[in-house]
């Protein structure tokens, strides 16, 4: 093996796309970049206020260009030259309708600034009544086709999006002729190969959002998408009936790409997948092993043999997959909503005054403002962290519900709401915040308390993310309340490590996954212990959570 050949990972996230150069041989990171989408930077296409968020696919271009070139650009010379594959992951679900080119329909410039027209991000949650009009229909249908999906269809899924934005929008429907997710697009689109039935699509995506399943011949029946909404006419059979798993290898870049990127046209390019499922892979995921991605959500990933998974259909997850992971397995997937955006929430709140009444003063400069408004914005969390984490375990008399972004798993369900309780006059930020941070570790034991109710084991929980690197405070909370071990990766970006790993795979560097993986696994930074004690109080704790959770959902917000 040529210890000189290198594989690019691009990481797609919800905020910007970052690229990893990574040796092939050993692992080592040459080179990375990020990119930030300047249009979501400026709060285009979105409204907070009704859970609409939509990204433009000229962001994902421009972020690819801009990402790998500059990546590059830091790397020794002839490096490009020595690139033999790239892969993709994105977040998910994130689909977007297209014409039949394949071709993203805000492309078109007659709906270039048509929100409609854009990539509908995983957080957009405009599609409950949609989500909720699948979940009816499946479960009077001779086929459950949500079977595999948790047996709850989610907003935050693709049949519920484009549903959602064909009822809404007449101008779009003339020229809307399929949908494709993010994670497929990418590929596609430097590849060259875009129309809609030709396009590779990833068993990841397809399985756990798109209800397909080959045993039942695919994605949902004519009949059945036709029922749900007369509009889904025609699509199904402008898709797909097979999956590719991430292994594979789809193509090579075309020479226009080839030139866009600085690269060559042997660049090998591979099936995409979703962020988390290849952060699982780049933290070196193994069967009973539970890897979190913890950054503005969760999602949680695990893999399971045949033998050991049999014929369980595990309720309220966000799927069961055959190769979503790796080849060979099957994938499970769950995850919280809400994780890092809770605290950015709380911290946004408590920063109104920064924001609102600094911000106009005019006995400073605007450079000073600027300057004090960001350093301080900078230090309301570090700051948090480090007065919750004083505070004993007996002491904490506030109780949070972690929904405020929604419930992803277990049971998905978009109407539900957080709350705050046990406030009194002496309650002070960082007490609130400390109940923020237990109420995303109740969320997280939920998780885990529905895979073992199910007869899954978890021997040894991975946390990646920037959260899991950066809050000591953060991640023994979660140990406390688990009462696991919880190990840290080594690699900062196990997402883009997870896809180069798969770039490799593609290019024929590696026979399989787990052969990259321990030849390329970073291994891991640190682990945080559970203390026996604090585990007790949190128990009770957490069956308070349970009993206000059931009672908010079941009677405040109906």
């Amino acid at each position: 093996m040529n210890s000189e050949t290198y594989v690019i990972g691009l990481d797609y996230g919800t905020d910007s796309c970052r690229a990893v150069i990574v040796n092939v041989s050993t692992g080592e990171e040459l080179a990375s970049a990020v990119k930030c989408y300047s249009r979501w930077m400026d709060g285009k296409y979105c409204n907070p206020a009704l859970n609409q968020y939509r990204q433009h696919p000229l962001d994902y271009i421009e972020g690819l260009e801009a990402s790998v070139k500059e990546a590059l650009a830091l790397c020794p010379a002839g490096t490009a030259e020595k690139v033999v594959g790239i892969a993709f992951d994105t977040t998910g679900s994130t689909p977007v309708l297209t014409d039949q080119k394949g071709t993203p329909l805000a492309l078109l410039p007659q709906h270039a600034e048509n929100p409609n027209a854009m990539f509908v991000l995983w957080k957009d949650h405009t599609a409950i009544r949609e989500a909720g009009e699948i979940n009816e229909l499946a479960k009077k249908w001779e086929i459950d086709y949500t079977a595999y999906e948790g047996g709850i269809y989610s907003s935050e899924w693709v049949w519920a999006k484009i549903t959602h934005v064909l009822r809404e929008d007449e101008s779009i429907r003339k020229d809307a002729y399929a949908w494709i997710e993010h994670c497929d697009w990418m590929p596609a689109l430097i590849t060259g190969v875009t129309r809609p039935e030709e396009v590779y699509r990833s068993r990841c995506a397809a399985g756990h959002k798109a209800m397909w399943l080959e045993e039942w011949g695919g994605l949902p029946s004519e009949e059945f998408l036709t029922t749900l909404e007369p509009l889904l006419a025609g699509f199904r059979g402008h898709l797909f009936e097979k999956t590719y798993t991430s292994d594979t290898c789809i193509g090579n870049l075309t020479p226009e790409w080839a030139e866009r990127l600085g690269l060559t046209t042997n660049v090998a390019v591979g099936v995409g997948a979703f962020d988390c499922h290849m952060g699982a892979v780049g933290a070196e995921i193994t069967p009973r092993t539970f890897v979190r991605v913890i950054g503005t959500s969760t999602c949680d990933i695990m893999v399971s043999s045949y033998e050991e998974i049999g014929d369980k259909l595990i309720p309220g997850i966000c799927g069961q997959v055959d190769g979503s992971v790796i080849p060979g397995m099957v994938g499970l997937e769950a995850g919280q909503s809400g994780f890092g955006d809770i605290y950015a929430w709380f911290r946004k709140v408590i920063a109104w005054p920064l924001e609102n009444i600094l911000a106009k003063n005019t006995m400073i400069s605007d450079e000073v403002k600027t300057m004090l408004i960001t350093d301080t914005m900078d230090r309301i969390i570090p700051a948090l962290s480090e007065e919750a984490a004083q505070v004993p375990v007996q002491q904490s008399t506030i109780l949070a519900i972690d929904w405020m972004n929604g419930r992803r798993t277990p049971d998905a369900s978009q109407l539900v709401k957080g709350t705050i309780t046990g406030l009194n006059l002496g309650s002070t930020a960082p007490l609130i915040f400390r109940a923020l941070v237990e109420a995303t570790a109740y969320g997280s034991k939920a998780i885990v308390d529905r895979f073992l109710s199910q007869g899954i084991q978890i021997d040894s929980v991975i946390g990646i993310g920037g959260i899991s690197l950066k809050s000591p405070f953060v991640m023994q909370t979660l140990a406390d309340v688990l009462n696991m071990p919880i190990k840290v990766a080594k690699v900062e970006q196990a997402c883009a490590f997870g896809a180069a790993m798969f770039a490799a795979v593609a290019a024929g560097t590696y026979a399989k996954i787990e052969d990259a993986q321990r030849a390329m696994g970073q291994g891991f930074a640190k682990e945080y212990h559970p203390d026996p004690e604090n585990h007790q109080i949190y128990l009770a704790l957490y069956e308070k959570y349970k009993k206000t959770g059931n009672f908010t959902e079941n009677e405040l917000f109906v």
